[in-house]
């Protein structure tokens, strides 16, 4: 594996420890269609978080944040919307009113230091 891919995986796996940590319950990862993936999504009390997952080793090139363009964005605005038409309707059932939101985390994971973790709620 590239040591791209295993830095995104591992910023992956931080993000999912941060989310689970602070409460939410994680319903998918790395969920694929034909369109795309979407890296984590998770339940948050009434929302549903889609969750797109940046991480960098440092800021030398910009935020992970950054990099999530409008493009991306757009992209995984589409990605929720066939998960939704696929799973929806199972956590209405199961949480009534649910909502759903699109969330960024950005992470900086410097070799030899804890990673720097940044939610952003709502960004879309």
């Amino acid at each position: 594996m590239a040591a791209k891919d295993e830095l995104g995986r591992r910023g992956e796996e931080i993000a999912a420890a941060f989310l689970a940590r602070a409460g939410y319950s994680i319903l998918d990862r790395n969920w694929r269609c034909r369109h795309g993936e979407i890296d984590v999504i998770a339940f948050d009390g009434r929302d549903i978080a889609f969750v797109e997952v940046k991480t960098r080793t440092s800021v030398l090139f910009g935020h992970p944040l950054e990099a999530i363009t409008p493009q991306k964005m757009a992209r995984l605005r589409r990605l929720a919307g066939v998960w939704c038409e696929e799973h929806l309707d199972e956590q209405r059932e199961l949480h009534p009113g649910v909502r759903i939101r699109i969330d960024a985390i950005g992470i900086i994971a410097a070799p030899g230091q804890a990673p720097v973790v940044e939610h952003l709620k709502g960004v879309s």
